[in-house]
């Protein structure tokens, strides 16, 4: 066994690999860009390197200085984690060259099965289900208009080397081709250091299922179920579960079976995913195969009990597999939301800053958070969005659901804008709870975006409830201000009235009682009783004798409360006061019109208009890369450009004017 590897990675995957190699008497070397000095996963680690500048290309990406850090430090093998380096063929036979072991697949499966274009073609000579594409590599934009047109539209234009989202796009015409063509490109390049870019058919309503495969180097290879992975958004996953609701028992051996032919057509070893698009009917067709460990393998590990790490650990320092495939069993369900670093009140951009409250539930045998981030620590615009991953387990599906819903209400990020209440109402989603979605799910189900001030709650009064009892206490405790006059101290009354949205109206009583108040509207008691403190974000308390928790922040005269997706925005006054507040004047929010604000922190890559310059509704404007994605800002109406205020290589930040129209 190995007794010192390097994590070629950063963030939540290296401080993965740390934990289980510590677990196992490993000692690790950590790597870092200049951005990444004082981040979790360097202070996890029992030596770090710096290897360059923040930008990945200049660091994780850097080969040469990832081995000779293996050298400085006595590092035997190398994990590559996840994205950067993971299925970069000529990475992993370099170490080999050097003499450091690879704890991953070989290269040569690595080549066949990491290059999308290559392996699609060893997977129709395996006998493997493919789906209609054209597989070579493509020279330029006309030529990807003209094979999307002879596939027939839509189209998925997909990086070669791609994964995790980067490097792919859906084209549904002639324009979207051509673009979509020349982003990938730039987005592959970025990111993988290799521009190759590919065309396939785009299977409408399609389930994403993938099977889980582990190899050793004496031949043995098994299968460990599939994960569902089909709730995506722009092409990312945003919830897996394992299994799948979706599958029966013939389908999955079928599709294991398939998976293990594959890995066996590479001689593959160690642990890697084989993914499927599956259609209504339960037909599948192979799309890639990751030679890596899979952001949601946690899934995969509650059901079947197994550290996939340990695994790939074990198969690289030359052991064979401990398990057969007749001892891969499903224990229960699990499900993991990916909590990313971005505005799901400002159409999912990326949000970058440092994290002044960062406060996860608390882990147990049915709850787990893996992190690389922590409170104080900053979250950069170099690297991806995703800065924790929560997985909950539980007997059964709603089990799982019902253990996530509650884990999500306790998971506080201040700071940063997070998902987390995107993911909140996608658990409570009744699509999503019966399990009938496909990978267009979020588009379908949101097509205006989200506010999650217009998700239903299953009992608005519950929030406003709270929003009382939280109200009471402050008005108590300014109560018992000292010095005042006696036989005229403050009173505190009972009558109340919560209002929300500016239009719903909650006249309520709200009293005193031993550990809590009871809160009264139109005849319904709420008896809430908590030992909540004056300034907690966290509220856990018990409704009528059921717990629950929820979280409160005061903001001047509003208390804004997140629970299950729902955010509310309430105020509580006397009648009086609310009978006043109504007749205030509202205040009109400034003409921006005439100006292109960054909708987001990140880099300005491209500026494609001139002063003076009509512009056409529709036409692209600028190009902001941030978190390893370009985002494309087009004219909303026709216009002419008056003054460019920005330049190209601008670092920008949120609503920073970039251009000034007539």
């Amino acid at each position: 066994m190995f007794k010192k590897i390097l994590i070629a990675n950063r963030g939540e995957i290296a401080c993965r690999v740390i934990r289980t190699a510590r677990r196992m008497g490993i000692q690790t070397v950590a790597v870092y860009s200049e951005a990444d000095r004082d981040a979790l996963h360097v202070i996890a680690a029992d030596e770090a390197v710096c290897i360059g500048p923040a930008p990945s290309r200049e660091s994780y990406l850097v080969m040469d200085k990832i081995i000779a850090a293996c050298k400085e430090t006595g590092a035997e093998a190398v994990h590559p984690g996840y994205g950067f380096l993971s299925e970069n063929e000529e990475f992993s036979r370099r170490l080999e060259e050097a003499g450091i072991k690879f704890i991953g697949p070989r290269p040569h499966s690595v080549g066949k099965m990491g290059d999308k274009i290559e392996s699609k073609k060893l997977a129709k000579e395996a006998g493997v289900s493919t789906i209609p594409g054209y597989n070579e590599a493509i020279s330029g934009p006309d030529e990807a208009v003209k094979i999307a047109r002879d596939i027939g539209y839509p189209v998925m234009i997909k990086a070669s080397a791609g994964g995790g989202g980067k490097g792919l796009r859906v084209a549904w015409n002639d324009q979207e081709t051509s673009e979509g063509f020349v982003s990938c490109v730039n987005e592959a390049k970025n990111s993988f250091g290799d521009d190759r870019v590919f065309i396939e058919k785009f299977v409408e309503e399609p389930r994403h299922i993938e099977i889980q495969v582990l190899g050793d180097a004496h031949g043995n290879i098994v299968y460990l179920n599939e994960r569902e992975c089909s709730i995506q958004r722009r092409h990312q996953k945003v919830i897996e579960e394992a299994p799948s609701p979706f599958l029966d028992a013939e389908t999955r051996k079928k599709m294991g079976e398939q998976a293990v032919a594959l890995a066996r057509a590479v001689q593959y070893e160690s642990a890697g995913t084989v993914e499927f698009v599956v259609g209504k009917n339960r037909d599948f067709y192979f799309l890639e195969m990751n030679t890596r460990l899979q952001v949601e393998h946690p899934v995969t590990e509650f059901i079947t009990g197994l550290d996939l790490v340990e695994q790939m650990i074990r198969v690289a320092a030359g052991e064979k597999l401990s398990i057969t495939q007749a001892d891969v069993k499903i224990n229960g369900w699990a499900m993991e939301c990916r909590i990313n670093a971005e505005d799901p009140f400002r159409g999912f951009l990326p949000s970058t800053g440092r994290l002044t409250w960062f406060n996860p539930p608390l882990p147990s045998d049915m709850v787990r958070v893996d992190t690389g981030v922590y409170e104080g620590g900053e979250i950069s615009m170099f690297y991806d969005s995703m800065i924790a991953k929560l997985i909950t387990h539980g007997k059964d599906r709603a089990e799982a659901i019902a253990r996530m819903r509650d884990a999500l209400n306790a998971f506080v990020i201040r700071g940063i804008s997070s998902n987390i209440p995107f993911q909140a109402a996608l658990m409570q989603h009744p699509r999503f709870q019966s399990g009938h979605f496909n990978t267009g799910f979020i588009a379908e189900e949101f097509p205006q975006g989200f506010d999650a001030s217009m998700v239903p709650h299953d009992d608005p009064l519950l929030l406003a409830a709270v929003a009382a009892f939280v109200h009471r206490s402050y008005q108590d405790r300014a109560a018992k201000i000292s010095g005042q006059l006696p036989g005229h101290e403050r009173k505190v009354g009972d009558e109340w009235v919560v209002l929300r949205k500016g239009y719903e109206r909650y006249p309520v009583t709200a009293k005193p009682v031993p550990g809590g108040y009871v809160v009264e509207y139109e005849g319904r008691q709420y008896t809430i009783l908590s030992d909540w403190q004056l300034g907690q974000i966290l509220f856990h308390g018990a409704c009528n004798g059921a717990p629950f928790t929820l979280q409160v922040e005061r903001h001047r005269m509003t208390y804004q409360l997140f629970h299950w997706g729902t955010r509310a925005d309430v105020m509580v006054m006397t009648a009086r006061a609310a009978e006043l507040l109504a007749m205030m004047p509202k205040k009109a929010p400034p003409d921006l019109s005439r100006f292109l604000l960054s909708p987001m922190p990140g880099l300005l890559r491209e500026i494609a208009v001139e002063v003076g310059m009509e512009v056409k509704q529709g036409e692209k404007l600028v190009v902001i890369e941030a978190m390893k994605m370009e985002n494309i800002l087009r004219a909303e109406h026709d216009c002419k450009v008056k003054k460019i205020t920005a330049k190209v290589g601008d670092s920008l930040a949120v609503d920073e004017v970039i251009i000034e129209f007539e």
